[in-house]
């Protein structure tokens, strides 16, 4: 998994969003047992990450 990656998890778990890694699928993300969004394991984009940490953001994400 790609090092902004693992850290967008670390800051997500610090501020109360649960992870759930997928051994084959990407990490999911959610708030209050509620999907949030989906994270990219290796950002093929320069956009896709900064994309997702925006949607993040809307759902109560500081970072």
């Amino acid at each position: 998994m790609h090092k902004e990656v693992r850290d967008l998890i670390r800051a997500l778990r610090q501020q109360g969003f649960e992870v759930q890694d997928q051994e084959v699928a990407h990490p999911k993300v959610y708030r209050n047992g509620r999907l949030i969004t989906t994270l990219p394991s290796t950002p093929s984009d320069v956009r896709s990450l900064k994309n997702t940490v925006a949607k993040l953001r809307k759902h109560g994400f500081e970072g």
